[in-house]
């Protein structure tokens, strides 16, 4: 009869509009699937998931409106998707066989059946780089802090680098970027011990405790008494605002995320008064889509793959064990108490 299994799911079961998503937005269930070669479309792969990535941005797809954020909605009663490490377990294309693992946005599920097509890349193990690694520093968190630092923010020797959400999954990342680069970089984030695992374990220059500081503008003149050259807005709202009384003629200041602002609806987003600084200092301030960047993938992931094996960028990665965890990982996104990479392991590798 071939191999059937029953693979549970996380879906759409209402929108989330406003807070963090709980058990009423998403539920699982289960379905049964038949994996073996001859029960799958031609082009297609089955796929046992080991691994689902679990990144701020999902929360912009479950709201249920389009009020300014940037990401097609999930449909009611559709699976959700995520950037996921899968194994393949039977196949109708050429390109894979059993046992290959794979990088693709997938079903948060814990087995699937995929168009081949859309599958990023083969991943060929290595003792140097763990798998979590390729959704973190070698994933999408990863790419995006590449785009920030080095394509938009042209990071260089002596500049001076602010970072918000400073040990997250981006800004790990990126902060490493830009000590290769030879910048001098800061960071904030939301507790004492997470400014002393970026300090000491991601190589900040120093950081802050952004719920300390009663008056973020004092924070950065202290930080930045030279100014600040490049800013990778991971929050926006208020640290933005206060960024731009601090920027030097010709900073960058790419715009990877505003986590701050995604569980309120617009009409309750903090605005930015201070726009103006940006006409007399000529300051590129620069929204952007990895998507639009996809043809530079090849170029960052050799890149990264050469740091992570010579040291010189490491991660640090949170892993919820089961597929049950995944609602209560997207939560954990938006508290103080998470440091680094949240991943899912669904199966055993």
């Amino acid at each position: 009869m071939g191999r059937v299994v029953e693979s549970r799911e996380w879906y759409l079961a209402s929108y989330s509009p406003e807070g963090v998503p709980n058990s009423d937005n998403l539920k699982l269930r289960t379905l049964t699937l038949s994996l073996d070669s001859h029960s799958i479309p031609e082009g297609h792969v089955s796929l046992q998931i080991l691994f689902v990535s679990v990144d701020p941005y999902l929360r912009t797809r479950l709201t249920g409106t389009l009020d300014g954020l940037y990401i097609h909605q999930y449909h009611l009663n559709q699976v959700i998707t995520a950037y996921a490490i899968g194994k393949v377990v039977g196949s109708r294309d050429d390109k894979y066989t059993e046992g290959d693992l794979v990088l693709l946005s997938a079903p948060v599920a814990e087995y699937c059946i995929i168009t081949s097509s859309i599958i990023l890349r083969k991943i060929h193990t290595d003792t140097r780089i763990s798998l979590p690694d390729y959704l973190s520093a070698l994933g999408i968190p990863g790419f995006a802090a590449w785009v920030g630092i080095m394509v938009l923010g042209e990071a260089k020797a002596g500049s001076n680098v602010f970072i918000s959400a400073a040990s997250g999954a981006v800004g790990m990342t990126a902060a490493q970027l830009a000590k290769i680069r030879g910048c001098r970089v800061i960071g904030s984030t939301g507790s004492d011990q997470k400014v002393k695992f970026i300090k000491e374990e991601l190589g900040y220059d120093d950081g802050f405790n952004y719920n300390k500081e009663s008056d973020l503008d004092a924070a950065l003149s202290k930080y930045f008494p030279d100014g600040i050259d490049v800013y990778l807005d991971n929050v926006g709202g208020k640290m933005l605002e206060a960024v731009l009384n601090h920027v030097n003629k010709y900073a960058r200041i790419p715009l990877c995320g505003m986590i701050s602002q995604y569980n309120k609806v617009w009409t309750e987003r903090e605005g930015v008064r201070n726009l103006l600084n940006m006409v007399g200092k000529e300051v590129r301030m620069e929204g952007f889509m990895l998507e639009s960047y996809w043809h530079r993938y090849g170029d960052f992931a050799t890149e990264m793959e050469g740091y992570m094996k010579e040291g010189k960028i490491t991660s640090k990665n949170k892993i919820n064990v089961g597929i049950e965890s995944f609602l209560d990982s997207l939560a954990s996104l938006f508290s103080s108490s998470n440091i680094g990479k949240v991943v899912v392991q669904v199966n055993k590798a």
